[in-house]
């Protein structure tokens, strides 16, 4: 059966009203077209719906019986498409999952979770370790948010940068290069590198070739606290992100001299699935995730 259903609409306004006239001044219609539109309910009903009684109209019992039902449906109807674009954070109750790596995670937590628990204490947060490959978490929806350096190559996708944070080269404090870093100690020393995938070269190397240099890579790890433990050991440096790196660092008690050559600060990006455009619980989550990271900016 095809179902018009903006009969509803209309049998709401004559239930309503309890009359032609009635339903058509509120529904902004001619009288004749409320009453075609009546005709064609009691066609698909087989009901009266209104009957004259004098010079009123009464519901017959079968219009009395669903009238609450009709209200309730267009009532429905509208919530579905006219949907609330504001959230109030105090009646939030929803989990989040974010996915970004360690060194980043344990600097803006701290902050994202305060920050969300003084507003929506209804909020959960599940924060996952990046992977070592591409999933398709991020467009499957098990994942709400990825922050960190890459972009997406998609158009499903959308991402926004929310800062940047320069390279710091970490050491023991008892390093040989403690008192001063310079490029060709820089690249004379060991180095740990920090890669999700395991590759054993980076952006820096670049660099160091233009200058004729060549560092030495002992490890490539997967995350920045595994790097910063292998340096307390030895004289291995790692190279790192400064401002979100700091927990890190200060937490294994080693120093961060500045990159002794000219390098790209590392962009954090904020990524997610155009699914959630126009979510606004997900834009307020987001939100709240740029403020925390620029709180800890300017620390």
């Amino acid at each position: 059966m095809q179902l018009d259903l903006n009969l509803l609409t209309v049998l709401d306004a004559l239930l309503e009203e309890g009359s032609v006239m009635g339903a058509a001044e509120r529904l902004h219609l001619s009288s004749p077209a409320v009453s075609r539109t009546l005709g064609r309910i009691r066609a698909v009903t087989g009901d009266d719906i209104l009957v004259r009684t004098g010079h009123s109209m009464t519901p017959t019992p079968y219009a009395l019986s669903v009238r609450e039902d009709v209200h309730r449906l267009v009532r429905q109807a509208h919530e579905v498409l006219s949907p609330v674009r504001e959230v109030n954070p105090a009646e939030l109750r929803r989990t989040f999952t974010i996915q970004c790596h360690d060194a980043l995670a344990g600097s803006l937590l701290p902050v994202l979770v305060e920050r969300i628990q003084q507003r929506a204490s209804g909020v959960q947060l599940r924060v996952l370790a990046e992977s070592p490959v591409d999933t398709d978490d991020l467009r499957h929806g098990r994942v709400d948010l990825e922050l960190g350096g890459g972009r997406p190559g998609l158009s499903e996708f959308r991402s926004e940068p929310l800062g940047d944070d320069r390279l710091v080269v970490a050491m023991r404090a008892d390093h040989p290069c403690a008192a001063g870093l310079d490029l060709t100690s820089y690249a004379a020393h060991p180095h740990v590198v920090i890669s999700r995938r395991g590759r054993l070269t980076a952006p820096i190397d670049d660099a160091l070739a233009a200058e004729g240099l060549r560092r030495r890579v002992v490890a490539a790890v997967a995350t920045v606290s595994t790097a910063l433990r292998i340096a307390t050991r030895g004289d291995a440096l790692v190279t790192c992100t400064a401002i979100h790196g700091r927990p890190l660092i200060e937490a294994f008690g080693l120093l961060a001299r500045p990159l002794p050559i000219e390098s790209p600060a590392a962009t954090i990006h904020c990524t997610w699935h155009q699914r959630y455009d126009s979510d606004p619980a997900h834009a307020w989550l987001r939100e709240q995730v740029r403020a925390s990271l620029e709180e800890i900016t300017a620390c």
